[in-house]
């Protein structure tokens, strides 16, 4: 009886081995998702770009190499933060080399161009850091989602912090191009909605650090406080020209978080007791943020910032697609929905991406104190950007 039961299963069990060593086979077999990075190798955001690859990177690593069980094999492209140079550089990653997924960029002009032609070649775009406004507006696309945030959310949360100071009369200083102008705009629609009033807005063409003419003219009009929109080594030199031309002592300098993010080490003692308001901030005591900042230190040999973080999240907003679609890129649809939904853990707090596919976040407080940008409080819950214009 034994023998009569046994006889049958036999064809069955190696018909089921077969099956699975087939699809073993046929998952193995699959290729890599090519994943191909736009961002600034050289100049005024090089360490910047620098940073978003090593989180990008990182955790990948984390997940074996893999995403949804398929290798990860990467393109590199250096978008010298010229917006002039920009289409053809990212036709290179789309034509050329035919990438499942580009991540970048740092430079708002440039990633204008890149999401255009995201959006006409159809190609899915992770933005890690550009904020430029249009991108999750006028610009949005189902396959363009971001990391980050948009220009106006640091600004915003930055003007809320300045009116609950009791500032009263601001100048704004940034460099004239989409991050700087949205970025003021965004602190001038909170300053002037808590009380206050923007007297005078100064700019200067992106990458010029000549700011000796702009400090004298703060130093003739005598605001409140001063809103600064810099980044990178633009942003180091600022602030140390700032507090080398006596300001600091008589006028407040207030900043979104990328006026220290990343620069702390050039900016030296006059960056001590900056107050700036990001999404990120080195202090943030929550488990997450600790095993991500220890393991990047372990990783890299430097400590992580807000950059870094918008790196590793990228790849986290990739992995959540991947895995809902078991790393089948032509399920994109349902990829890209999963992507939409996900609950994002990331080191900065948990957050969700809004129907525009932006972040919808905590923007912190923070304070310079020695090599850190210290978290002091939250500047406003949740925010989430208008995403005015935005038509999916």
């Amino acid at each position: 009886m034994l023998r009569s039961i046994r006889r049958p299963l036999l064809p069955a069990v190696a018909f089921a081995a077969a099956l699975a060593a087939g699809a073993a086979h046929a998952q193995a077999a699959q290729p890599p998702v090519k994943v191909g990075f736009m961002l600034p190798a050289t100049g005024t955001f090089a360490a910047l770009g620098d940073m978003i690859e090593k989180g990008f990177r990182m955790y990948v690593d984390e997940q074996g190499g893999k995403l949804a069980g398929r290798d990860i094999q990467y393109f590199r492209v250096d978008d010298e933060s010229d917006p002039s140079k920009a289409t053809d550089n990212v036709n290179r990653l789309i034509k050329r080399d035919q990438v499942d997924v580009i991540v970048g960029t740092v430079h708002s002009g440039v990633a204008m161009a890149m999401a255009r032609a995201a959006k006409e070649s159809k190609t899915l775009l992770i933005v890690p850091n550009a904020g430029a406004d249009a991108i999750t507006g006028p610009l949005c696309a189902p396959n363009i989602l971001r990391s980050s945030f948009s220009n106006w959310q640091p600004g915003y949360a930055t003007g809320v912090v300045a009116a609950q100071k009791g500032y009263k009369r601001a100048m704004t200083i940034f460099w004239n191009y989409a991050a700087g102008q949205e970025s003021a705009k965004g602190f001038t629609e909170a300053f002037e909605k808590g009380g206050g009033k923007v007297v005078k807005e100064l700019t200067l063409p992106f990458p010029n650090v000549e700011f000796q003419p702009l400090l004298t003219a703060i130093a003739a009009e005598k605001p409140d406080v001063v809103f600064a929109f810099f980044a990178g080594a633009g942003a180091a030199k600022f602030v140390r020209d700032y507090d080398a031309a006596g300001l600091r002592r008589t006028i407040p300098l207030i900043g979104s978080g990328f006026l220290t993010d990343g620069v702390l080490e050039a900016q030296g003692a006059a960056a001590q007791g900056l107050m700036t308001a990001l999404h990120y901030a080195d202090g943030i005591d929550t488990p997450r943020n600790n095993a991500f900042r220890n393991k990047f230190a372990v990783t890299y040999k430097v400590n992580p910032d807000v950059y870094a973080v918008q790196g590793y999240d990228a790849a986290q907003i990739l992995a959540s697609g991947l895995n809902a679609v078991k790393g089948d890129l032509t399920k994109r649809d349902a990829m890209i929905a999963a992507m939409r939904k996900a609950p994002i853990d990331s080191p900065r707090g948990k957050y969700t991406l809004s129907a525009a596919h932006n972040p919808v976040q905590d923007f912190y407080i923070r304070e310079v104190k020695g090599r850190e940008n210290v978290m002091t409080g939250v500047a406003v819950k949740v925010l989430a950007d208008p995403a005015r214009g935005c038509r999916m």
